[in-house]
């Protein structure tokens, strides 16, 4: 039962007022992503705060920018908070919340769970990063350990969010539970095709390029490596820019791009390279396929949800030479009609019905499409199939 919001969290019900629209809905979310970071997460949280703005739900966040904070080891552009729960519950308090949505697994979200469960407040979760990965790579930690705190910490909630079927269907596996839908969109005003360049960058084409954090787990070798014509671009930075501009002198490394200057990057490419073999989505992705641009990825979540197996929009193979030469001949104009399916509108009417499930207030509808989804993936995915965000709970 959801909780009426009120300094005290006393537990009266709530949820029919709610329903019948006469409490206004107060979301507050909780990360520990956050400004200056840039990536994935904090993108898709901002363009769905956006969305939810216009939907008439009023946000507040609780994020690092509230508090003290020290480097994450290994990895210092990330800051881990340091902060006492009760000024952590007097944030979340303050905002007298109708529900409360944890967006990452580290100190806030973990506070943030702590006070949810205290106070019987029903939260959701997100799986943004593929957190065991990523830490089994820097620390000698296993990951099965560390899988076993993710299935702690989402099961925790009434529903833990996620971008593909593929990726529900791995953490089905595992043991997590109460997995809900959430797509994503794509900005299509900001990503477009332009004209092309003779020699964008001042570099011979055809270009292949990849844009993103600069970090261990984005395996960028497994592209930089390869033997193809034309250039190599790597847009974006993060802890092994240094070492990986030394190691290859030969590609060209930009460093972080923002708005205009990043949507021209992107329309310059002849392909774009997804290397990533650990990430739960891929928005970069989808900028690129609006900008024109077909993509080349391994056959893994993300790249298979979005584009699938055989596609006029890119190739995927597990040889990533192969599919980068294959994506030469990836039609332009359908890799924009693709990515036009997605839109951040549809992606967060998604988000705020999983919340709004996840507390009781509605009924979702769409479990059973999700359910049967999340068992099988088409092998192809074409402009006009069905696509994008699956069907919202409304």
């Amino acid at each position: 039962m959801l909780q009426r919001p009120s300094n005290s969290y006393s537990g009266e019900s709530w949820a029919s007022a709610a329903a019948a629209g006469a409490v206004p809905e107060r979301l507050v979310i909780v990360t520990d992503a956050w400004h200056p970071q840039v990536n994935g997460v904090v993108r898709s949280i901002e363009n769905t705060n956006r969305e939810l703005a216009r939907m008439g739900v009023e946000v507040s966040m609780v994020t690092p920018e509230r508090f003290a904070s020290i480097p994450c080891p290994t990895y210092p552009e990330i800051r881990l908070s340091i902060a006492w729960y009760s000024r952590i519950a007097r944030e979340i308090e303050k905002h007298k919340p109708s529900y409360v949505h944890i967006a990452t697994e580290g100190p806030l979200g973990l506070t943030a769970r702590r006070w949810c469960l205290r106070k019987r407040m029903p939260f959701s979760t997100s799986y943004h990063t593929r957190f065991p990965e990523y830490v089994s790579a820097r620390l000698p930690i296993p990951s099965s350990w560390l899988y076993a705190f993710v299935r702690w910490f989402h099961n925790g909630g009434a529903g833990c969010m996620v971008a593909t079927p593929s990726l529900a269907r791995e953490l089905s596996a595992k043991g997590i539970k109460n997995l809900m839908p959430w797509s994503r969109g794509i900005d299509a005003t900001q990503f477009h095709p332009m004209p092309l360049e003779e020699k964008p960058f001042g570099l011979a084409r055809p270009i292949f390029m990849t844009v993103g954090r600069v970090a261990l787990e984005k395996n960028l070798p497994a592209f930089l490596d390869l033997d193809l014509p034309g250039s190599k671009v790597v847009v974006g930075d993060g802890p092994a820019r240094a070492e990986l501009a030394e190691r290859y002198p030969n590609v060209h490394f930009t460093g972080v791009k923002f708005g205009e200057e990043l949507a021209k990057a992107y329309a310059q490419a002849d392909v774009f390279v997804f290397p990533s073999l650990t990430d739960t989505f891929g928005n970069t992705i989808l900028e690129a396929l609006a900008s024109g641009v077909p993509v080349a990825a391994y056959p893994v979540t993300g790249p298979l949800d979005i584009i699938g197996e055989e596609s006029l929009v890119g190739a995927l193979n597990e040889n990533l030479q192969t599919a980068c030469l294959a994506a030469l001949s990836g039609s332009r104009e359908k890799a924009r009609e693709l990515a036009m399916q997605y839109s951040w509108e549809a992606a967060t009417l998604q988000f705020i019905n999983n919340i709004r499930a996840a507390n009781g207030v509605i009924t979702p509808k769409w479990k059973k499409a999700w359910q049967y989804a999340t068992k099988s993936l088409p092998r192809s995915r074409k402009p006009g199939d069905s696509t994008g965000p699956l069907p919202s709970s409304d």
